[in-house]
């Protein structure tokens, strides 16, 4: 088992870093179908974000695609509710509720940005309108172990927040801070599980993917079929936790 999560883990990380997300929902979605402990699920999915995305921070902010203050305005609120999100205790069978909840709605928002998404001019209005629909992604993050960044990049897109780009940096951001809070969260109420010969080998693979993600999968891959297939993956496994786990 382990070793074909570390290569479809492998490949979600490779291809979703070029974009500035992490794959929580990709990785939530195969360890739910691997049948891995709710609890492991969550801190594994976050140390994962983790891994991937702060290459990502880096590389977009180098590279003039990370504008702090709109990347603070998105998660002044997110963070500390995150934090909460992850604190508040959950029954298992309520986590399987939320995760299927939001994987089913991350595959529904991927299908969106394939088929309807259109590149609009810019328009930054509404910021503390932003700040509170962060804090809600924020809560659902530190709930279900999901960085949030498949959530925010189609508001942001839909609402013309800012270019392409910099709303990749700004995803990327988003999730490497949400995750962060909500392993503190997981740690303050002592929930946090790492086992090193399950989540070592995961973390390698994702580390390896998102370094090659960002340099080559962009000229590789057709982001388009690929979003098809992680959709579809993302709406079984969603779907499945509705119908067995709930």
């Amino acid at each position: 088992m382990l070793i074909e999560l570390c290569l479809l883990f492998f490949a979600i990380a490779l291809v979703y870093s070029s974009a500035g997300f992490g794959g929580g929902s990709s990785y939530l979605a195969l360890m739910a179908l691997w049948g891995v402990g709710f609890l492991l699920m969550k801190s594994t999915a976050l140390f994962c974000n983790i891994a991937v995305v702060t290459g990502g921070v880096y590389h977009f902010a180098r590279n003039g695609h990370l504008p702090m203050k709109k990347a603070l305005q998105l998660s002044i609120i997110s963070v500390p509710a995150a934090f909460l999100g992850s604190y508040f205790p959950l029954r298992q069978q309520t986590f399987f509720l939320l995760l299927g909840i939001a994987l089913t709605t991350a595959a529904l928002l991927m299908g969106y940005r394939m088929f309807f998404e259109k590149q609009t001019h810019i328009k930054t209005k509404g910021g503390f309108a932003y700040s509170l629909v962060g804090g809600g992604i924020g809560l659902l993050s530190g709930m279900t172990g999901i960085g949030g960044g498949i959530y925010l990049a189609p508001v942001l897109r839909l609402g013309r927040y800012d270019t392409p780009k910099n709303i990749a940096g700004l995803s990327s951001f988003f999730i490497l801070v949400n995750s962060i809070a909500g392993l503190a969260g997981q740690a303050a109420k002592g929930a946090m599980i790492f086992q090193w010969n399950f989540t070592l080998p995961l973390l390698a693979a994702v580390i390896v993917g998102g370094q090659v993600g960002s340099r080559v999968s962009a000229a590789w891959l057709k982001p388009r079929w690929v979003e098809g297939f992680t959709a579809l993956l993302i709406l079984y496994a969603g779907v499945r936790l509705l119908i067995t786990k709930v």
